[in-house]
């Protein structure tokens, strides 16, 4: 079964660790990953969060894509509601200006951080998600300089023209997403990471409902999900714990300083109230060796019905991290 394999990653900070030196992990995680034959590598926006680094996808991609040559870079993704559609297009058509051919837009609904960041991007005003559809809309046309005569900004140009408009990706975790996605023809990513419930009936609605565009004449579905990977099962279990005690802290809103050593994590005296928890978690989890990861990466496909598996991971240890995307690569790439 030949599945393509993508990265998507947060920048995730570890504790006694800094932002600097987390960003520096990912551009160098974005080189191997070419190195080792990965489709795609994205970068996501998270804002006032002190564990994670990424807050400006758009400006990192830049980055990324100075320092690789042929791995499609990417957004995972861009929130819309937070900002002007022509201002997104204008910065995507400048990526894709820079580095034809090579730059994804991905963008979602979800704000990117808690209430107070939110009304902070809107200065003060409530996001009004309503308007996303609208947005969304706006935004392909603007890329791909559709606008239509009885628009009221006819004749707008989102500068600089391409050649080529980067495809628009849809993200989410909920069948309205999927519906989205469908309905206006676009590429669609689940988010499984995100939500461990309803991910395949969601790609089977878009699937079923996809509406040919402009730019996608058939449907193209991919789901992302975390992972961890090592030469053994009892490896793997040791530095995925760090993304167990994450997890379970951010769901209680515990205080943390970045992502904990496995050290601590397997330290941790779980509650019969979080026990559950992390076993539930689980669900949105793919580990063990590659022999067994790539069985459920498959697995995961089929029931998707999925064209690729972009991987999440969360490590303590950047070496660890390195080695898991490795191993699967040299598995499966």
């Amino acid at each position: 079964m030949s599945i393509k394999l993508s990265i998507l990653d947060q920048s995730p900070i570890s504790e006694g660790s800094t932002a600097t030196e987390s960003l520096k992990y990912t551009a160098e995680l974005a080189k191997k990953a070419e190195e080792w034959g990965y489709t795609r590598f994205w970068v996501s926006e998270h804002h006032d969060a002190t564990t994670l680094a990424g807050s400006s996808p758009e400006i990192l991609m830049a980055h990324l894509a100075t320092i690789t040559s042929t791995i499609r870079i990417g957004s995972g993704g861009v929130m819309l509601p937070h900002y002007s559609a022509y201002k997104v297009a204008e910065n995507f058509k400048l990526l894709e200006t820079l580095f034809p051919g090579r730059i994804d837009a991905g963008v979602g609904r979800a704000p990117g951080g808690m209430p107070r960041a939110t009304y902070a991007l809107n200065n003060g005003e409530y996001r009004d998600v309503k308007k996303f559809p609208q947005q969304v809309d706006d935004l392909t046309m603007y890329l791909n300089d559709t606008m239509p005569p009885d628009h009221p900004y006819f004749g707008l140009k989102a500068t600089p023209l391409t050649k080529e408009a980067p495809p628009v990706w849809m993200l989410g975790s909920s069948p309205s997403s999927a519906a989205l996605a469908a309905e206006k023809g676009l590429h669609y990513m689940f988010a499984q990471f995100i939500n461990g419930e309803g991910g395949p009936s969601s790609a089977a609605h878009y699937r079923k409902a996809f509406i040919p565009s402009a730019s996608l004449q058939k449907p193209y579905q991919a789901v992302a999900v975390f992972f961890a990977c090592a030469e053994t099962d009892e490896e793997a279990e040791r530095i995925i714990s760090s993304l167990d005690l994450s997890l379970m802290m951010s769901a209680q809103g515990m205080p943390s300083k970045g992502t904990p050593s496995p050290e601590k994590a397997m330290a941790y005296s779980y509650s019969d109230f979080e026990k559950p928890y992390i076993l539930e978690n689980r669900k949105r989890i793919i580990i063990g060796t590659p022999k067994t990861v790539r069985a459920q990466i498959e697995k995961l496909a089929q029931e998707f019905g999925a064209d690729e598996v972009m991987l999440v991971m969360i490590a303590y240890d950047f070496q660890d991290k390195l080695k898991s995307y490795e191993l699967i690569a040299k598995e499966m790439l």
